[in-house]
């Protein structure tokens, strides 16, 4: 049976690498974007655009939106620069859809976070990094509270590098990982229950990411 597989962000670099995984495999994918001059980039990845402005919309009409799918996925984000739009985007609207998907009783969650986040980031508050850290952190630990079936994942500095199919989910510092195999792990961490309520930290490495998850 088809997986109905919801990803907020849909136009951005990551979400556009994991669009076609999911169709090619035989998932329902809706891909949730801000600006209708992307629906057609969207729709050529076997995705089905919806246009939905996340950081407007209240918990109730996100649980509309959420209803009837099998997985959430958050890859959005409001890009850095500002602030006040970084805390609007991915700390409250991201904790608005955590919020809906319990209401919908959808309780598969995958949130693409950062290496590093957490209350500890180290983050200096008057690096321009600040607000995207606290935020990160914010959601994040929301998520774990929320009942869900969550896994976060924190992929370290990302590259525009050809995918390698290989990662390292052992490594204590950040170095950097392809947004395509960013994209790639989280397409197998959607079925594999083994991750559930797990953090996965990981760089590029040399262990093959069907070995590291189920599927």
């Amino acid at each position: 049976m088809s997986t109905r597989v919801l990803i907020f962000g849909g136009h951005g670099k990551v979400a556009l690498l994991l669009e076609p995984l999911l169709a090619e495999r035989g998932d329902t994918v809706t891909a949730v974007i801000r600006n209708p001059a992307h629906e057609s980039d969207v729709a050529a990845t076997g995705a089905t655009p919806v246009v939905f402005d996340i950081e407007r919309f209240d918990t109730d009409q996100i649980e509309n939106l959420i209803a009837g799918n099998d997985v959430v996925v958050w890859s959005a984000g409001a890009g850095g620069g500002d602030a006040a739009r970084t805390y609007a985007v991915d700390r409250d609207a991201a904790i608005r859809s955590i919020d809906a998907a319990v209401a919908a009783g959808v309780t598969r969650y995958v949130m693409v976070s950062y290496f590093g986040a957490g209350p500890d980031h180290g983050v200096p508050a008057d690096d321009a990094f600040f607000a995207y850290a606290e935020a990160k952190t914010a959601a994040d630990e929301h998520l774990r509270a929320s009942g869900l079936d969550w896994t976060i994942l924190a992929p370290s500095a990302l590259t525009l590098d050809a995918p390698t199919g290989r990662i390292d989910v052992e490594a204590s510092s950040a170095a950097s990982v392809s947004r395509a195999d960013v994209a790639a792990v989280i397409a197998a961490v959607i079925p594999d229950a083994a991750t559930h309520r797990r953090t996965i930290t990981f760089n590029s490495g040399q262990t093959p990411i069907g070995d590291v998850f189920s599927g």
